[in-house]
C-alpha cells in the first residue's frame, strides 16, 4: 500500500511542478523584457518581443493569451505525468 501512496504522491508533485514551471518561465520572461524596456534606447525592442510573445501564446489560447498559457502548462503537466509513470515503471522492473 505504501507502494501507492509513495507513486501517488510522486505524480501528484510531478503534475504540479510541471504546471507551475512553463508559467514561471513565460512570467519570468515577460518580466525581464518588461524591466529591460526601462533602458534607454530599448524600449522599441522589447516592446516588439512582448508582443511576440503574446503572439505566440494567443495562437494556442484561441485568442487569449491567458488560455494559451493554461494550454501549454496542461500540456507539460500531462507530459510530466507520462514520464514520472514510466520512470516508476522502470524503477520497479529493476528491482
Amino acid at each position: 500500500m505504501t507502494i501507492w501512496i509513495n507513486f501517488l504522491r510522486s505524480l501528484l508533485l510531478t503534475i504540479i511542478f510541471s504546471f507551475v514551471a512553463p508559467m514561471f518561465l513565460v512570467g519570468g520572461i515577460l518580466l525581464l523584457v518588461s524591466l529591460m524596456g526601462y533602458i534607454p534606447g530599448l524600449q522599441g525592442i522589447t516592446e516588439a518581443i512582448a508582443t511576440h510573445i503574446l503572439q505566440f501564446l494567443v495562437i494556442f489560447g484561441s485568442g487569449t493569451a491567458l488560455r494559451g498559457l493554461i494550454v501549454i502548462s496542461l500540456t507539460c503537466s500531462f507530459v510530466g505525468a507520462l514520464f514520472d509513470t514510466y520512470a516508476y515503471y522502470r524503477c520497479q522492473i529493476l528491482r
